[in-house]
């Protein structure tokens, strides 16, 4: 199975830089490598049709927790996948943080989008006073439970987890690739425990040259990767260095 690249572009680039990069990617893509790119809301429409046709697969930063309801400013996820989204990111720390997302509330997101048929991408993981606690494996039990308990009922068949420590987003400093390695195991005996299936991706100031060294541990499927996806060239590297390491 080839490694899963999935480019979050955050609120960093407008429709039109957006829709350039994707048309960029289209050139870079390589089929060792399973390319998903995230951009804002606002840029779906028109990412979908600069990578139609193309192996590369579209996916959302966020969705609403309901179908259809009264939730001024929210995106359904059925509308997500009538745009062409397959996969959804659910809990991104940054929601968590800045707009006091709860695992309650994520969880009920988890759940819309498994219902939608959207490959949801779970992220979870420790901020720094939590990690100099030794809370780290709490926080993700925590954080993964409230998902999976979630979702129980549905019997989704997959569900990918993103292990994204809070204290290494946007810092330059990643997590150690054996401290990674050690939260996707625990990460995936939990969801074990629950009957699902999850394969684990790393974030956190994952770049071209420390992507091969998450990559070398067969514990992480992929990567989830902000500020290193949103140029051509950050999007060339991190692709060259994953094939590297197919």
């Amino acid at each position: 199975m080839s490694p899963l690249f999935i480019a979050n572009w955050k609120m960093q680039l407008s429709d039109v830089a957006s829709v350039a990069l994707a048309q960029e990617a289209r050139a870079l893509a390589h089929d060792a490598v399973t390319l998903v790119l995230c951009p804002s809301f606002n840029a779906l429409a028109d990412v979908a049709v600069a990578i139609a046709g193309s192996d590369i697969a579209l996916g959302a930063q966020d969705c609403a927790w309901e179908e259809r309801g009264a939730l001024t400013g929210e995106v359904s996820p059925e509308d997500l996948k009538q745009l062409g989204c397959t996969y959804v990111l659910v809990g991104h720390s940054e929601r968590r943080r800045e707009l006091g997302e709860t695992d309650a509330l994520v969880g009920k997101k988890l759940r819309a989008a498994c219902a939608a048929g959207l490959m949801p991408v779970l992220c979870v993981g420790e901020d720094a006073a939590e990690r100099a606690a030794g809370k780290r494996g709490a926080v993700i039990a925590r954080q993964c439970s409230a998902g999976f308990d979630a979702v129980a009922d549905l019997r989704p068949s997959e569900i990918l987890v993103a292990y994204e420590p809070v204290w290494a987003i946007g810092t330059g400093v990643s997590a150690a690739p054996e401290d990674a390695a050690a939260a996707a195991v625990s990460i995936a005996a939990l969801a074990a425990s629950h009957d699902i299936h999850a394969r684990v991706l790393y974030g956190g100031s994952v770049d071209a040259d420390s992507v091969g060294a998450f990559m070398a541990r067969k514990e992480i499927a992929g990567v989830l990767v902000g500020t290193a996806s949103q140029t051509a060239t950050g999007l060339r590297d991190m692709i060259v260095a994953l094939q590297a390491v197919t």
